[in-house]
């Protein structure tokens, strides 16, 4: 008589958790980004500082992020994601304290700086989730790992308004303190560490260069608006930035043990991915860039709803929902169609989202419809990237890959800042002796923003198809093999 097939043991709680724990970071550190938004306009008179200065509250976290997630990838690849992983979110952890037990914007400043290291929790996220998951459940995780961005981003604003209509400014910070210090414990508990590493010694030149022509590009870009872009302090950054990239570059191709591996950037699979990411970062960011000063603009303009900081911040939460809803749908692309596709939808529905914007932003319904069309556009877009970047990279390369592909969205992001703000400035007309942008000028950035999107659409269309898969199709037993042998290699 047959005996009955054994029932497999169910995966363990730790195991079932590790999606949910590593989700969850990701949304802190989108949410960590924007909760001192609301705070910008006041931070001022809070702190007695100007608000040349108090912008870099904002400024600290772009350049140490863009520096340190890369950086971050490469250590995680090296040393350990899941180390290097629990580090980041201390360090945001500490940074949060900081800002909670300080008004002065010098310790600030600092204190939003440490918090930028957070920007790689999604990349070092999305390379643990390669290396742990059997490929029936990695599409639909790190879809749900990408829309953490948008959702984090969505949910950061209404609470910090929220908080600062109501509560002190600190309490802001301790809150987003006790989450990363609950967000530290469970990664530890709840993710395991991969054996899959890259040994070798760590680039510590090519992270100097790396960092310098950052910090010289972003810092230009960020600062266009308030010194010009025609500026010698502008052009200054730009030119030496230009000058120590090159170096850089040339550094990194003679180095043993590269930073970036320049040669894999170079083939169109995950080069022209990173283009793509770096034309979606722009166009996503565009939107609730303007939708917030769009809806906050006085009624005496014409088409201003003159909405509170609260009101205005639940007017983009329906977006944030919005990407939490359709991260799986991203995935059911991806593997039925591929992530190319995935990826070239996506930015044409940001660029739809866009044209309905462009058609009418003075009905509150037809604004929240048009921002909800293009976040579901962007988790299209920004779930199938890293995709891409899993199945174009070497298994002990993804951490590192992921970190540079993130690194391009956050410039595509300083760059749209810095345009859309341009654009605003130049179409502007004064009310009540003060300058405010005019309709047109939000439709001119909007269709700024539509056009970058076809133009990601456009190079998501040149990545050649799926050649041979370096991990989303493997079997649980290749993941494994992968693991004996990194742990024979150690």
């Amino acid at each position: 008589m047959d005996q009955p097939a054994p029932i497999p043991p169910r995966p363990r709680l730790r195991d079932r958790l590790t999606v949910p724990v590593l989700a969850s970071g990701g949304i802190l550190m989108a949410v960590m980004q924007t909760v001192v938004v609301p705070l910008l306009p006041d931070l001022p008179r809070l702190t007695g500082a100007s608000a040349a200065a108090v912008s870099w509250t904002v400024t600290a976290t772009l350049l140490s992020g863009a520096v340190l997630t890369p950086v971050l990838g490469r250590a995680g690849d090296m040393y350990g994601k899941r180390r290097v992983l629990t580090a980041a979110l201390a360090l945001m952890t500490v940074g949060s304290v900081m800002c909670a037990l300080s008004s002065d914007i010098g310790v600030l400043i600092a204190a939003r700086a440490l918090q930028g290291a957070a920007a790689s929790v999604v990349p070092l996220s999305i390379s643990i989730l390669r290396d742990e998951l059997p490929p029936e459940r990695r599409g639909s995780a790190v879809a749900l790992m990408s829309s953490t961005v948008g959702i984090g981003a969505a949910l950061g604003l209404p609470l910090a308004a929220l908080v600062v209509q109501y509560a002190d400014w600190h309490t802001m910070f301790w809150l987003t303190g006790a989450l990363g210090a609950l967000g530290v414990t469970a990664t530890w508990w709840a993710v395991r560490e991969s054996p899959v590493r890259e040994p070798g010694r760590f680039d510590v030149a090519g992270a100097f260069g790396l960092a310098a022509g950052l910090v010289c590009l972003l810092l230009g870009v960020s600062q266009s608006g308030t010194w010009g872009w025609g500026s010698a302090r502008v052009l200054a950054l730009f030119l030496a930035s230009a000058v120590v990239l090159a170096l850089w570059c040339g550094q990194q191709l003679r180095a043993a043990r590269p930073l970036v591996d320049l040669r894999l950037v170079t083939r169109p699979r995950v080069g022209l991915s990173h283009v793509a990411a770096l034309l979606t970062g722009f166009a996503f960011y565009a939107n609730s860039l303007v939708t917030a000063q769009l809806v906050q603009a006085p009624k005496a303009t014409g088409y201003g709803l003159g909405l509170s900081i609260v009101a205005t911040g639940l007017c983009l939460l329906p977006g944030g929902v919005t990407m939490l809803l359709f991260s799986p749908l991203s995935a059911r692309i991806s593997a039925a169609r591929g992530p190319r596709i995935t990826l070239a939808l996506g930015a044409a529905v940001i660029a739809c989202g866009y044209a309905l914007r462009i058609a009418d932003s003075r009905d509150l319904w037809m604004i929240i419809l048009g921002a909800s069309v293009v976040a579901t556009g962007t988790t299209l877009a920004y779930s199938a990237l890293p995709t891409l970047i899993l199945r174009a990279v070497p298994a002990a390369q993804t951490a590192s890959a992921n970190g540079v592909n993130v690194l391009m969205r956050t410039i595509g992001q300083a760059v749209s800042s810095a345009a859309v703000a341009a654009v605003l400035v130049h179409h502007s007309s004064p009310l009540g002796g003060v300058p405010v942008p005019t309709l047109h000028g939000y439709l001119l950035a909007f269709a700024l923003a539509g056009a970058v999107a076809l133009a990601a659409c456009a190079a998501a269309l040149s990545i050649p198809g799926d050649g041979p898969d370096h991990g989303t199709g493997r079997s649980r037993g290749a993941t494994r093999g992968t693991r004996d042998e990194a742990m024979e290699g150690a």
